[in-house]
C-alpha cells in the first residue's frame, strides 16, 4: 500500500511573501491547513518544507512554506504535488477509497448465468487498474487488458465509470475491484 498520499496541488502566487493557493485533492481542506511539514513532488523531484502558515480561503487554502519567499519561487512550483504521509491525508468515509490505492488492482469478473451468481465459480482477472481520471459525471478506471482480451493483438486501456452500475465489491486489503458487466470492456 501506498504510504505517502497526494493532498493538493500549488496554485500560483498569493502576494509578494511567497504564500500561494492549494488545490484540495479531496476537496477538504481542514486536514491540509493542520500540517506542519508537506513534501512538493513533481516529475521524480521531491523537497521537502516545514509549513510556515496555512490559512483556509472561500474554496481554496492559502500557504506559506519555509525557504520560498517570492511570487518567482512560487511560480517554480506551480502545478507541482503536495504529498504528505497516510495518516496526514483526508479521512475517509464509507465507501471513499484514495485513487492511488485503486490503482494497480486488479479488475475482476464473476461469471453468471441468467443474472444469478454461479455459485462456486471463482472470480477471473480480466484487466488491471492503471489510472483513476476524472469524467464529466464521475471517475473512471482506466484498465489495461492482457494482449487479445477485447478481441485485438494490441494491448487496449478501456474507460470503466467507477460507480454502482458497473463497479461491485472493492477489497483494497486484496487488491481487487468486482466488475459487473464483461461488454463494457469490449
Amino acid at each position: 500500500m501506498i504510504e505517502e498520499l497526494i493532498v493538493g496541488f500549488v496554485r500560483g502566487a498569493h502576494g509578494v511573501t511567497g504564500e500561494f493557493k492549494v488545490e484540495s485533492a479531496s476537496g477538504r481542506y481542514d486536514h491540509i491547513a493542520s500540517l506542519e511539514e508537506v513534501t512538493l513532488r513533481h516529475d521524480g523531484v521531491c523537497k521537502r518544507c516545514r509549513v510556515e502558515s496555512a490559512e483556509e480561503g472561500t474554496g481554496t487554502l492559502y500557504m506559506k512554506l519555509a525557504e520560498i519567499n517570492t511570487p518567482e519561487e512560487v511560480r517554480k512550483y506551480n502545478g507541482w504535488e503536495l504529498v504528505v504521509p497516510r495518516k496526514y491525508a483526508a479521512p475517509l468515509e464509507k465507501d471513499e477509497w484514495y485513487i492511488e490505492d485503486l490503482k494497480q488492482c486488479s479488475l475482476i469478473y464473476k461469471e453468471t448465468k441468467d443474472g444469478l451468481a454461479a455459485g462456486a465459480a471463482p472470480a477471473r482477472t480480466v484487466g488491471t487498474v492503471t489510472d483513476v481520471l476524472e469524467g464529466g459525471a464521475g471517475y473512471l478506471l482506466e484498465v489495461s487488458l492482457p494482449e487479445g482480451e477485447n478481441g485485438s493483438a494490441k494491448k487496449s486501456k478501456p474507460l470503466v465509470p467507477f460507480n454502482a452500475e458497473f463497479i461491485g465489491t472493492v477489497d483494497i486489503q486484496n487488491r481487487t475491484i468486482e466488475l459487473m458487466h464483461l461488454w463494457i470492456l469490449e
